[in-house]
């Protein structure tokens, strides 16, 4: 078992920045992936991160504009989200699994309760 906690949420205006974190604890895992959660839509993948060599893959719809990295011990995950923009409103959940290269949210075996963003016009 993973256990995730998400924290960093909050209202900011577009074009600000926030930074997310979710702590990890429990069972060694392979992927660490942040996702995104808009009411009416499918989950969204926006970045991956393979625990062996911190290599991440990124969603083109957060490509340049989001950073996700990791502590030395790989104990907690950041996502640094620059330039935001109204769509990227939503609750983002950071998740895990044991396979590298899955991107769809069922792929993914443990996930924290959620932080929620909104970006204001």
């Amino acid at each position: 078992q993973v256990q995730l906690g998400e924290s960093g949420g909050g209202l900011v205006q577009a074009g600000g920045s926030l930074r997310l974190s979710c702590a990890a604890s429990g069972s060694v895992y392979h992927v660490i992936a942040w996702f995104r959660q808009v009411p009416g839509k499918e989950r969204e993948g926006l970045s991956y991160m393979r625990s062996t060599d911190g290599s991440v893959v990124y969603a083109d719809s957060v490509k340049g504009r989001f950073t996700m990295s990791r502590d030395h011990a790989m104990n907690t995950v950041y996502l640094q989200m620059n330039n935001l923009k109204p769509e990227d409103t939503g609750l983002y959940y950071c998740a895990t699994t044991q396979f590298w290269g899955m991107t769809a949210p069922e792929e993914y075996d443990f996930w924290g309760q959620g932080t929620q963003v909104t970006v204001s016009s």
